[in-house]
C-alpha cells in the first residue's frame, strides 16, 4: 500500500478552512453593500465602501464581482432566499388552494409586505433604477429577479384556466400584468400608497374583466 502525504501541518493543527474563510468574506460583503445602500444610497455607495465595511480588501470583491452593481444584485438574490425561510407567506411561493382570487391576493399581500420593509425597498429601487440606464443589468434583473415569480403566476393562472376560474383564451403573460404591473408603478413613482386594501381591489378588478362570460 503507498504511504499517503499527511495533510496536516507539523504542528497538528489543521489547515485554516478557506472555504468557510471565502463564505465568511462573501457575507460580511453582502451584509455591507446592502447596509451602504440603505444609508448613503446607491450613488454614493462604492466598492472601497464595501470592502472597509466588510472587513475586506477590494481586491477580494473585485475577485468576485465586476461591478458595485453585481454585488448588490446578488445580495439582494441572497436577502430574498432568507426571506424564504422566514416563518410566514412569501412572495416566491404560489398556493393553489382551487380559489384563484384568494391565491392572488396572499401573494400580492407578502409582496406589499416585503415592498414596504426597508431592508428590500431600498436595494430594490437602487437595482430597479440602474437597470434603466444599465441594459445588460437590467436583463440580469428580469431574467434572475422577475422571471421566477412571473413564471409562478402564469402557472397559477393556467390552473385556473383548468378550473373554469379564468377564460380560456386569456394570455396568463399578459394577464398577470393586471396584477402587477400597477403595483410596480405606484411603487416606483409613489403615485399612491401600497397596501393590501390596494392589491386585494387590484385582484378583484382584474378577475372580474377575466372570468367567464
Amino acid at each position: 500500500m503507498a504511504v499517503q502525504k499527511s495533510t496536516q501541518p507539523a504542528t497538528g493543527k489543521s489547515a485554516p478552512d478557506s472555504t468557510r474563510r471565502s463564505e465568511k468574506s462573501r457575507r460580511a460583503i453582502y451584509d455591507a453593500a446592502l447596509a451602504l445602500v440603505v444609508e448613503v444610497g446607491y450613488p454614493k455607495t462604492t466598492i472601497e465602501g464595501i470592502a472597509a465595511r466588510a472587513g475586506v480588501g477590494k481586491q477580494t470583491i473585485y475577485r468576485w464581482w465586476s461591478s458595485k452593481a453585481d454585488v448588490l444584485m446578488e445580495a439582494f438574490l441572497d436577502l430574498a432566499e432568507q426571506s424564504v425561510q422566514e416563518p410566514g407567506p412569501t412572495p416566491s411561493a404560489f398556493p393553489d388552494t382551487g380559489d384563484i382570487a384568494a391565491d392572488v391576493k396572499g401573494v400580492l399581500r407578502a409582496t406589499v409586505d416585503q415592498m414596504n420593509d426597508p431592508r428590500f425597498d431600498v436595494p430594490s429601487r437602487a437595482l430597479a433604477a440602474e437597470g434603466v440606464v444599465n441594459e445588460q443589468l437590467g436583463r440580469e434583473l428580469v431574467a434572475r429577479l422577475m422571471q421566477p415569480s412571473l413564471d409562478l403566476y402564469i402557472h397559477r393562472l393556467r390552473a385556473a384556466q383548468d378550473a373554469g376560474q379564468v377564460r380560456a383564451d386569456v394570455d396568463p403573460r399578459i394577464a398577470l400584468e393586471f396584477f402587477i404591473s400597477p403595483l410596480a408603478q405606484r411603487w416606483l413613482q409613489h403615485t399612491g400608497p401600497i397596501s393590501h386594501e390596494y392589491t386585494d381591489t387590484l385582484v378583484d378588478y382584474a378577475l372580474h374583466g377575466l372570468a367567464p362570460r
